[in-house]
């Protein structure tokens, strides 16, 4: 039986020379392990940095020359007999921590709602008397945008450390576009102002107070289902887990309910105000969350198999 080779040694090839990093590495690099325990693709990656910072760990793809398939960092890299393997680095383009992307993407309509609520006559022409409406539909927005700031910093924990820094642009519009301009400039305008609405069921305070009851109570119940998955994995690690515990379990038993309680919330300010903008928000959000819910969900069950919860739903309980 032939002994173990005493080095393990990666080459390292440019999976696709077209960033200019990458066309100004002396590739082939080459990097040398101890056989024991063998090195994972997060080793080769931090060696790769260290040797070329320029070319830091959240930028890099590795992969093999037979699959273009990214290597996860915990996988194992598997040497031939020889003692030696190749892979392809790629270039992931300049990176931005997930921190930063929802702190930026939050911030739009912290921003864009004052402006407009405040300085009516810088969009409208004219002075609006606010009603009770727009100021409770006003007063929603900015606490559930500064919870979600809040949320940012203290309680979500992240898969991924990054994302490519040209995606911040595509993933602000959202909520820049959507829940701000569009938004901010439909429920503030002086049809729903106080004389506008006088009268009419929007100016109705048993409305307005049940409408802030379900509000508070789906708000709140995101949260918690938010601190649920975040205890459920430890601070620096991706340990995942089925989660479990409200609105995980029993009445609602779904996957996400987090996205449910989110799409409570915003049917609650659609609901009170009738306004398009806010419709249009809603239908646009509702569609993208039920992507992300059953592609989540699908994963949840390959992932967990017997141990994941039977009839559980991914995010409108018993339905889908």
């Amino acid at each position: 039986m032939a002994s173990p080779p005493s080095t393990l040694q990666v080459k390292v090839s440019p999976a696709k020379k077209k960033s200019s990093i990458l066309r100004s590495l002396p590739f082939p690099l080459t990097f040398t392990f101890p056989p024991s325990p063998p090195p994972t693709v997060r080793d080769v990656k931090l060696a790769i940095a260290k040797a070329h910072p320029s070319l830091y760990t959240e930028r890099q793809k590795i992969s093999l020359p037979e699959n273009s398939k990214a290597l996860p960092d915990e996988s194992s890299i598997l040497f031939g007999s020889g003692g030696d393997v190749e892979v392809l680095v790629g270039d992931l383009g300049p990176q931005i921590s997930w921190t930063t992307v929802f702190l930026v993407e939050y911030a739009g309509p912290l921003i864009i709602h004052p402006l407009i609520y405040h300085l009516p006559t810088l969009f409208y022409g004219k002075a609006v008397q606010h009603s009770a409406l727009q100021k409770s539909v006003y007063a929603m927005v900015l606490l559930h945008f500064l919870k979600r700031e809040f949320e940012t910093l203290f309680v979500h924990r992240f898969s991924h450390a990054t994302m490519p820094f040209r995606n911040i642009f595509k993933n602000s519009a959202h909520y820049h576009l959507l829940s701000g301009l569009l938004l901010a400039y439909d429920i503030y305008r002086p049809g729903f102002s106080e004389p506008s609405v006088a009268g009419t069921w929007r100016d109705n305070s048993t409305l307005l107070t049940g409408a802030w009851g379900v509000w508070a109570f789906a708000e709140l119940s995101n949260l918690s289902t938010h601190l649920t998955v975040r205890n459920l994995r430890p601070a620096g690690t991706t340990t995942r887990a089925v989660p479990m515990g409200y609105g995980f379990s029993a009445p609602f038993n779904l996957a996400f309910p987090n996205y449910f309680f989110e799409i409570m919330g915003w049917t609650v300010v659609c609901a009170m105000s009738g306004s398009l903008a806010a419709g249009l928000f809603l239908v646009v959000s509702t569609v993208q969350m039920i992507v992300w819910a059953q592609k989540k969900h699908a994963a949840y069950k390959r992932e967990f198999g017997d141990k994941y919860p039977r009839g559980r739903k991914a995010i409108f309980p018993g339905i889908l």
